[in-house]
């Protein structure tokens, strides 16, 4: 049974076209992964289906009483709630119900009769809530929270105090306590570690109900979804399967079109060649050619589009030991790990790993002075000059292009735009404010400006988050071939395990922090 059916749905945003006439139906309890390159729309999809914007063209209809949930960013979390009560809220209708028990039965007690009509009723409202598990919402609390890593946080902590990732890792949680008949998930992994995107992934994949989630996450996605849909070139298709079996169809279906236009080709070659030789002496049958020829519908040529590239160069070379840090603690007011000894050494290649808010990027922050140190002593060599990527979005009318030629004001428009093209990205891409782009296209603009800044260290605070899947490989040999030292914090094994030349636990530095 379809849950949602979209027939042709266009959408533009300014002069960019989205996709054209798009059309594909959603089924109950259909698991699936939305995926294409940055720039191809898939976020905006799902704000077309969650009902945020509408489309320019076409129908976008959901069967009725379906319950969509959709993870909003930007909702407002209203100071003095504890992260405990704003999970407690995704079952508000049965508290409601509760309330509603309780002052019934103060009813009841204080009537000395008549109360059979009371006694049903409140039968009725606990029958509801136990169909609803109703006893069971602490455990259920619990579960989600501990699985997602809220449960590290503090339950009684205000939510007016948690971060950028703990805030939507909440959001999460209460999205998935709710149990939605369809969830849109818009990269949900981003904020998680290792350990909870395992949880998450186990928790999607027995998850009854239907959802569409976009990732960039190969192997998230491909233990999660029964169904690809793959956004490309304006236009939608459906892979049944999960990823792996994506790719191989898509690779299949893209040499079979491969094959198909050279075949059409060399069609029309021979045919212009027998019009051209025979306009004269064989004009009927050069008139028929003629009219065959117009009658073809043209295939397209493949195009993958620009293959993104990257290079990151040492402007100078630092003395051996870049950093040298002795009994360092950070945190803000107080600190997040204990008492620790580091050496950054030239040419290495850090990882710095842990759950989150257990203080990596705060570690990232303190190493390259921007944060204070609670105790300890920190040495920075000569000559070392840091290039930082730090985990942002960019809310600007600023284009690509303005932001460089800023940045970079001893170079012309053409080397700028030389570089902006590097990773991809088009000349609509650079003309547009940088608040109207993907996160994808911002992150490759800001690795960019990391291109043109005179460094020697690259220190890099997830900065895959947003990449497809193609700039992430031309990302990750770039930094295979960079000859430079860098510290990185990354939730994906899959991209450093390769090249990096030790790894930072940060859990195990936390033993004797003073805990709050």
């Amino acid at each position: 049974m379809s849950l949602l059916s979209i027939e042709d749905v266009t959408h533009m945003y300014g002069d960019k076209l989205n996709f054209r006439e798009i059309s594909f139906r959603l089924l109950r309890g259909e698991h699936v992964g939305l995926v294409g390159g940055n720039g191809a729309g898939k976020s905006t999809l799902l704000r077309l289906l969650a009902g945020e914007i509408l489309p320019d063209a076409g129908r976008i209809d959901w069967m009725p009483q379906i319950k969509v949930g959709y993870l909003q960013q930007h909702i407002h979390l209203q100071p003095g709630t504890t992260i405990a009560a704003y999970l407690q809220s995704a079952f508000a209708h049965l508290y409601d119900i509760e309330r509603r028990m309780l002052d019934m039965a103060e009813t009841m007690a204080k009537a000395a009769k008549d109360i059979d009509s009371l006694l049903r009723q409140y039968g009725e409202l606990q029958s509801q809530l136990e169909d609803s598990d109703f006893y069971q919402i602490h455990s259920r609390i619990e579960e989600v929270a501990a699985g997602l890593g809220i449960l590290d946080l503090g339950m009684e902590r205000d939510v007016s105090k948690l971060s950028g990732g703990q805030r939507t890792k909440l959001l999460l949680g209460k999205l998935l306590l709710e149990e939605p008949h369809v969830l849109l998930l818009d990269e949900p992994t981003n904020y998680l570690d290792d350990v909870h995107i395992a949880w998450l992934t186990g928790y999607l994949r027995s998850y009854e109900h239907a959802f569409i989630v976009v990732s960039h996450d190969e192997h998230f996605l491909n233990e999660i979804t029964t169904v690809v849909y793959h956004l490309e070139h304006q236009t939608l298709r459906r892979y049944p399967g999960n990823y792996n079996n994506f790719l191989k169809s898509h690779e299949l279906s893209r040499l079979q079109l491969q094959q198909a236009y050279e075949k059409q080709q060399q069609e029309i070659t021979r045919l212009e060649k027998f019009i051209d030789k025979n306009r004269i002496r064989k004009a009927k049958q050069a008139k028929s050619r003629e009219k065959m020829l117009g009658r073809i519908e043209l295939i397209d040529k493949l195009t993958n589009g620009p293959q993104p590239r990257f290079s990151f160069e040492v402007h100078q070379n630092p003395v051996s030991h870049v950093i040298t840090a002795k009994g360092i603690q950070i945190g803000y007011s107080t600190p997040l790990i204990a008492p620790v000894n580091l050496e950054v050494n030239r040419g290495e290649k850090i990882a710095i790993i842990g759950h989150n808010g257990i203080g990596k990027s705060t570690m990232l922050r303190t190493l390259l002075g921007l944060m204070p140190l609670l105790n300890g002593t920190l040495q920075v060599g000569d000559n070392v000059k840091a290039a930082y990527f730090a985990q942002e979005n960019i809310a600007s009318d600023q284009t690509p292009l303005e932001r460089l030629l800023t940045f970079r004001t001893d170079l012309t428009q053409q080397q700028i735009r030389k570089m902006l093209a590097m990773p991809g990205l088009t000349e609509k891409h650079i003309r547009q404010p940088l608040r109207h782009l993907s996160g994808g296209e911002q992150a490759k603009v800001r690795l960019c400006e990391l291109m043109l800044t005179d460094s020697n260290v690259l220190v890099l605070d997830e900065p895959t988050n947003h990449l497809d899947v193609r700039t992430k490989d031309a990302f990750r040999e770039a930094l295979k071939a960079y000859p430079g030292t860098i510290l990185l914090v990354s939730h994906e094994p899959e991209f450093y395990r390769d090249w990096v030349t030790q790894v930072w636990r940060v859990e195990d530095w936390c033993r004797g922090a003073i805990k709050t």
